[in-house]
Order: structure tokens, then C-alpha cells, then sequence
């Protein structure tokens, strides 16, 4: 089985197409609706993977992903922003909060995992 990918997205509809997309090519997945249980969770499964939406009731992706590098375990954790937010400067805002790479919403089934594996190399931690 390929490793755990941590899901953090608020619509349910989003969730199961990711779950489904993602355990169809092996992964394992766990699912977080907002980002405080989804900080919770990661700490709890040190994941693969996070894909996180930025738009996110509470707590929005960007604090989450600032939240995650505060984590020892969690610094090198490849964190993917999915998220509908496409304007300039969306992307280098996803990554300055901590996300190693960005994907735009509607995903494309077809290349989705694809193009989220190209992500899954973990990334330095900073200090």
C-alpha cells in the first residue's frame, strides 16, 4: 500500500472525489472538514502527504499551513494547496504560508494524481 495522504477540505463533495481518485491508486487517506482537526490529525499520523483547501471555515488554509511547520514531524511534510483561489499571486501567497506545491480547483480527474505525485518529494525543513 502507498503511504497516507491527509486530506483538509471543508466540502464533502471534494473529499470524496479526492478519496476516490486517491485510494483507486493505493493510497491511504484520512479526511479532515476544517483545519484545527486537521492539524490534530496530522500530528497524530505524521502523513505522506497533505492536501489542504485554503478556503476553510475558522481557520483558513494559510494558517494551517503556517500551524503545520510549527511541528517538528511536520516541517519536511509535502503540503499541496488545492484550492478554487487562481488570481495572481494566490500561488506564491500558498507557498510562502508553507505549501510545497498548488493545484487549482476543478481538478482534472485524469492527471490529478499525477500531478499531485510530482509533489510527494518532501521538503527541507526550515528551522
Amino acid at each position: 500500500m502507498k503511504p497516507t495522504v491527509l486530506i483538509i477540505e471543508d466540502n464533502e463533495q471534494n473529499r470524496y472525489l479526492l478519496r476516490y481518485l486517491l485510494e483507486q491508486h493505493g493510497y491511504g487517506v484520512e479526511c479532515a472538514s476544517d483545519g484545527h482537526s486537521g492539524l490534530e490529525l496530522a500530528q497524530a499520523l505524521d502523513p505522506a502527504l497533505i492536501l489542504l483547501d485554503i478556503q476553510l471555515p475558522h481557520m483558513d488554509g494559510y494558517a494551517v499551513a503556517r500551524a503545520l511547520r510549527k511541528h517538528e514531524n511536520l516541517r519536511a511534510t509535502p503540503i499541496i494547496a488545492v484550492t478554487s483561489y487562481a488570481m495572481p499571486g494566490d500561488q506564491d501567497k500558498a507557498l510562502a504560508a508553507g505549501c510545497t506545491g498548488y493545484i487549482e480547483k476543478p481538478i482534472d480527474p485524469h492527471t490529478f494524481v499525477a500531478t499531485m505525485q510530482k509533489n510527494l518529494q518532501p521538503r527541507q525543513p526550515g528551522p
